[in-house]
């Protein structure tokens, strides 16, 4: 069972994880800083660490998934996974659209996601049955009658695997209508998946996301009356093979899923057939 302390354990984690990362943050470091130690490094290793300290002191037979020191106890029922720098490209360069995510998972299923950006200091908070709020406040997605026109989002079309590319570009022509500036936002990592539950987006679409990537955003986006799942508008389970949607208005699920398969005419990726290895639950 989740519970309204748990929501409050993972948002004092963000908070121990935020006072974690800003010190790094657009730091200039010294030459004798080791290579193989960046500012980015460093930021992660320290919020993780911050994170660890506290879930082993209070939730001692949790498991937990992290990125920096490895997987204790995944075989419990209840999981954290934790990803705190999403958005490395972007925390190197500065940009303040990086995040943090903390999702909790009971019985392999996302109840608690948080987002949070420290040093805009923004947070998105998601727990099953209650609404998503922003700063404690709940929010919600907009509706999308059209897709042509429709806010899309991702982080680059340049991690995505060579066969992905034509479904995504075939979304975008759906989307854009021809106008290049009706095109995609580039860049944002998580951020993309929080500005989609305040309303500001309509899709994200992205190739190559492990489940530390999106356990946390599903509680965001669905608490805020959005939508998570793969390109065959299935579920996302561990098992997934990385390809996430999330939208803001569930109504365009099958134009979306049309779009994306209509780019796979003529080269069958894998897409344009449903695949048979997601599990009962």
């Amino acid at each position: 069972m989740t519970t309204r302390d748990d929501l409050m354990l993972a948002n004092r984690l963000a908070d121990a994880a935020g006072a974690a990362i800003r010190p790094f943050f657009r730091a200039r470091y010294d030459l004798e800083i080791k290579a193989d130690k960046s500012p980015v490094t460093e930021a992660d290793r320290a919020a993780e660490a911050a994170i660890r300290a506290i879930l082993e002191k209070e939730r001692p037979d949790d498991g937990i998934i992290g990125e920096e020191y490895g997987s204790v106890r995944t075989d419990a029922e209840r999981v954290w996974i934790l990803d705190p720098i999403d958005g490395t490209r972007s925390f190197i360069a500065g940009r303040p659209i990086f995040g943090t995510l903390i999702a909790l998972t009971q019985s392999g299923w996302p109840t608690i996601g948080i987002i949070d950006q420290p040093i805009a200091q923004e947070r998105w908070a998601g727990m099953s049955g209650q609404p998503t709020t922003f700063n404690g406040k709940p929010v919600r997605t907009r509706a999308c009658k059209a897709l042509e026109g429709a806010g899309i989002a991702t982080t680059s079309p340049h991690l995505f695997a060579e066969g992905d590319v034509p479904h995504y570009l075939a979304l975008v022509a759906k989307v854009s209508g021809g106008s290049p500036r009706q095109g995609p936002v580039y860049g944002g990592d998580c951020y993309n998946y929080g500005l989609l539950a305040s309303g500001f987006l309509d899709i994200v679409i992205e190739s190559g996301l492990q489940s530390y990537d999106f356990a946390a955003l599903v509680p965001v986006v669905e608490g805020a009356g959005g939508l998570m799942c793969d390109w065959n508008g299935e579920p996302l389970t561990a098992d997934s093979e990385g390809h996430v949607l999330a939208l803001g208005d569930p109504a365009r699920l099958e134009d979306v899923l049309e779009a994306i398969h209509d780019g796979g005419r003529g080269h069958d990726h894998g897409h344009n057939h449903r695949h048979g290895h997601h599990h009962d639950h």
